[in-house]
């Protein structure tokens, strides 16, 4: 952590990165969660469950479909109809090869 910073200051950067970061995503709807996950180990549905444990931190109300709604930047079941494709079988062993590491 950057010693001149303050704690305000932290949070605030970090909340514009998380913005920028969901921004990104919107903004690369052709990503498909398999790839980001054979790529980076994690994908929006990560992302979503990650938000939701950091408000049950916090003892803020949040519900697993609120969090994926947040990032998704619209109903799950929604993006699921309007972007995600089915995983091609290359996808799959890429998956499965990146399990076995």
């Amino acid at each position: 952590m950057t010693a001149d910073l303050t704690s305000q200051q932290q949070d605030q950067l970090d909340a514009a990165v998380f913005r920028r970061l969901l921004n990104h995503l919107d903004a690369y709807k052709e990503v498909q969660n398999i790839d980001l996950m054979i790529l980076a180990g994690f994908c929006r549905n990560c992302f979503s469950k990650w938000y939701k444990a950091a408000a049950d931190d916090m003892g803020v109300a949040v519900s697993d479909d609120e969090a994926r709604e947040r990032v998704y930047g619209m109903p799950y079941a929604t993006w699921k109809e309007k972007h995600q494709k089915p995983a091609t079988p290359e996808q799959l062993a890429a998956f499965e090869a990146r399990k076995i590491k």
